[in-house]
């Protein structure tokens, strides 16, 4: 079945949930609240990874409010349809997610107090992960072939726009605005130490106890189990969960699984042209650089 996307600014965005008004109202009419915290990342980028750590922060590691309520309430995708509605209504600090790139974020934002959470991962693996969730969600267009994905998220010609220019969108406002960047990776590799920074983003103090209550309750094995976050109770008309798992494998280097020698050629060529010129290096590509 072909997917009729919808278009605004040039991006393409899944139907359903989205529309040029829900869009257009995100950008430039939605109240931004002082103590609103953001959560933005690219698709496949650990989005509920972070919902779930931020929610766990905010109830000061309590884990009744994850295991109750779902995700999609208590971090509400405030540019569609239904969950701007569910933001409306959300009592302050609002928690909100979104995969919008810079030039879409809410206006309000560049004058507010307001607080983002930007997460990145590398992006072999959001290939991947981006290629297997487009196959059992119904709201995207199902590929043709792993090759034809990785050569149209290259050019940007997928869902949400292209990375490249996601990423260095948000990054050129380090510094200027009160955002918080971290990648997956360093998730992975210190959860507990990336925990203890974000707090002190946020102005939470959590003791011992309550940090490690949000380790141990945003850890991927916590979180497959959570009817909350792990899309298991989505209709089979949204997510075909019999072509596949949502949360797959929460992983670290799985596109070495899937990239032929010369796919990771290409892609490196790539990855090379459109990310020039940007300052210090990602966690992923510490160890090409310890390489050299």
């Amino acid at each position: 079945m072909t997917v009729q996307y919808i278009e605004y600014k040039g991006i393409k965005f899944p139907p359903g949930y989205n529309s040029v008004q829900s869009l257009c109202f995100a950008e430039n009419k939605f109240e931004v609240r002082d103590d609103d915290i953001f959560n933005v990342t690219y698709p496949k980028s650990g989005t509920v990874w972070m919902t779930e750590i931020l929610s766990l922060i905010l109830r000061g590691g309590d884990p009744t409010w994850n295991q109750n309520l779902l995700n999609s309430l208590r971090a509400p995708w405030f540019s569609t349809q239904l969950g701007l509605e569910t933001a409306h209504h959300c009592p302050s600090p609002r928690l909100l997610t979104c995969h919008l790139p810079v030039q879409i974020f809410p206006k309000a934002f560049f004058t507010s107090k307001a607080k983002v959470v930007y997460t990145s991962r590398d992006p072999r693996d959001i290939v991947v992960s981006y290629y297997y969730f487009t196959k059992m969600c119904t709201t995207y267009e199902d590929p043709k072939s792993f090759n034809q994905f990785l050569e149209s998220f290259l050019s940007g010609d997928v869902p949400h726009g292209s990375w490249f220019d996601h990423l260095k969108g948000w990054m050129e406002l380090e510094g200027r605005y009160d955002i918080f960047f971290i990648s997956y990776e360093e998730l992975k590799q210190n959860l507990r130490g990336s925990v203890e920074r974000l707090c002190r983003f946020l102005g939470k103090e959590l003791d011992d106890a309550a940090v490690t209550s949000v380790v141990e309750n945003a850890s991927f094995e916590a979180m497959r189990r959570n009817r909350m976050c792990n899309s298991t109770m989505l209709p089979k008309e949204l997510m075909d969960q019999e072509k596949g798992t949502f949360l797959r494998k929460g992983i670290c280097g799985d596109w070495k699984n899937h990239f032929t020698v010369a796919q990771s050629e290409y892609f490196d060529r790539v990855y090379q042209e459109k990310i020039q010129g940007r300052k210090g290096i990602f966690p992923w590509e510490q160890t090409r650089q310890d390489n050299i």
